[in-house]
């Protein structure tokens, strides 16, 4: 697989993560010892994952996943959005797959910064997300070229604090980027997804 395969064709995968076949913890060290060689921030390399493969604790992050998919939900006001368009139908029962499921995926990880973002200034925020935004990303491409697949999950953390709790992540200085159900993906036979045209997106010299 190029690189150009592999860029173009990780997507989201929800349905299609394979909830009975195990995933070793040396393809997962793996994955993230490419994730790891991402540029961030002054070289700090502020990051850390957390990576659960327990099945109790699995099962009770899956909880509070679904509480705060619930709580955003019923909060959600996007009238710009329309939900009766079969792309977004789909995306819609993907996203149930993934909450009834999520205690079965084999691993889940959480990628995180060392420091709190709260009330940060946009400079010092963009400085933080870029020194775990590209190795979480890049740990997702290793696990591509791999046979494996992911999704990259933000609602959890309306409720950050309580999978802190859980997880013994320290709260006061570490921040988490995303919670990534992890497996072998049931084919491989991935494409490229709908993007808006680039004459659309890309400006050149100005807006």
């Amino acid at each position: 697989m190029t690189a150009d395969e592999v860029l173009t064709t990780t997507r989201a995968v929800r349905k299609r993560l394979d909830l009975t076949r195990p995933v070793p913890r040396d393809v997962i060290r793996d994955c993230l010892r490419i994730a790891l060689q991402a540029p961030n921030g002054s070289n700090r390399q502020l990051w850390h994952f957390v990576v659960v493969d327990d099945p109790d604790t699995r099962a009770a992050m899956a909880e509070i996943y679904r509480d705060s998919l619930a709580v955003y939900r019923s909060d959600l006001d996007l009238p710009a959005v329309d939900w009766a368009s079969p792309a977004n139908q789909r995306m819609g029962a993907s996203v149930d797959h993934l909450r009834d499921h999520l205690h079965e995926v084999p691993v889940l990880v959480i990628p995180a910064v060392e420091a709190r973002l709260d009330g940060v200034s946009i400079g010092d925020q963009a400085h933080l997300w870029g020194s775990i935004l590209p190795a979480a990303w890049s740990f997702m491409l290793a696990l591509r070229s791999r046979g494996l697949g992911s999704v990259w999950t933000t609602v959890h953390l309306q409720q950050e604090q309580r999978m802190a709790e859980l997880l013994g992540i320290p709260y006061d200085r570490v921040t988490q980027a995303g919670l990534f159900p992890v497996a072998y993906t049931i084919g491989t036979d991935f494409t490229a997804g709908h993007r808006t045209l680039t004459d659309e997106v890309v400006h050149f010299d100005r807006w």
